[in-house]
């Protein structure tokens, strides 16, 4: 059994945590809304504090999925932060999705303190994570990484180490890179069977299971037809992950011009009220149209 703090209860952390806790683990929860933590501790048990200080003392391994940059600074740093609480030879994962600027920030901050700290940014969605089915590029010292997979693999399918602090971000902007051209792609086919009068699930069906087919045709494209867009991540944190995107290219140099586009379309998206609709709202997008 380890000592497990766990930072952040959204719709990816609250069952992740949950894992945790059905494996055996001694697990703490802070959550910046305490009414949050406190209906994690009556489904799973464990133990709510009021800051990420007061969940992180005694813990072996502190894991955070918050929202952006400032909110991890916030959970890691300053006087409430893990990082004061948290002892010699501890490890902090983040698995929130930031820029890479900061993961080295905090990874320095951290080995100053001679605590480690892995960046762990996830993929896999809501489902992902309520099923114990996420895929998890990770950053970081290799020595880090060995300690906590075991404990990450009780919701990974699979976790693994990329490279260096920050490898596991760039990773993560590589994963968004791709899904923005895929749904944008899937929008745009069932968009055109529909104005060339065909069945969209027949089309999806068949296309799907030749080379055209991939996780997000195959998960997303019923809802879409049925305009459903509640499931999956939200159109206003796709558009934060590409913006981390876009910035990184421009200072490595890296092309981006559809990933560049669809950005502008995830804004159309948000000018219609749809910000937290899913990603696949891209396709109510060209309805409206």
């Amino acid at each position: 059994m380890t000592k497990i703090a766990f930072l952040g209860l959204g719709v990816m952390g609250f069952p992740m945590a949950g894992h945790l806790a059905a494996a055996g683990h001694d697990v703490t929860v802070y959550n910046r809304t305490r009414a949050k933590a406190d209906a994690w501790v009556a489904k799973h048990g464990g133990a709510a504090a009021d800051t990420p200080a007061g969940a992180a003392q005694g813990a072996d391994i502190v894991l955070a999925c918050v929202g952006n940059d400032d909110d991890l600074r916030a959970v890691c740093t300053g006087d409430d932060g893990a990082f004061s609480a948290m002892a010699a030879g501890a490890i902090f994962v983040d698995h929130t999705t930031v820029s890479a600027k900061v993961t080295r920030e905090l990874y320095a901050a951290a080995k100053d303190l001679g605590l480690g700290f892995v960046d762990a940014p996830i993929s896999g969605g809501q489902a992902g994570a309520e099923n114990a089915q996420l895929s998890i590029m990770c950053g970081g010292d290799q020595a880090h990484f060995d300690q906590i997979e075991p404990v990450i693999a009780v919701y990974a399918k699979l976790a693994r180490r990329i490279g260096d602090s920050g490898a596991g971000q760039m990773t993560k902007m590589c994963n968004q890179i791709a899904i923005a051209g895929l749904v944008q792609g899937l929008s745009e086919a069932m968009h055109f069977a529909d104005k060339a009068g065909l069945d969209g699930h027949a089309v999806i069906e068949v296309i799907s299971q030749g080379a055209a087919g991939s996780w997000q045709m195959n998960n997303r494209y019923k809802t879409m037809l049925d305009d459903h867009f509640t499931h999956g991540f939200a159109v206003d944190w796709m558009r934060k992950d590409l913006g981390i995107c876009l910035d990184t290219a421009d200072e490595n140099g890296a092309s981006l011009p559809v990933t560049a586009l669809v950005d502008q379309f995830y804004k159309d998206v948000q000018k219609m009220g749809g910000g937290r609709w899913d990603t696949s709202a891209l396709f109510k997008r060209l309805q409206a149209l």
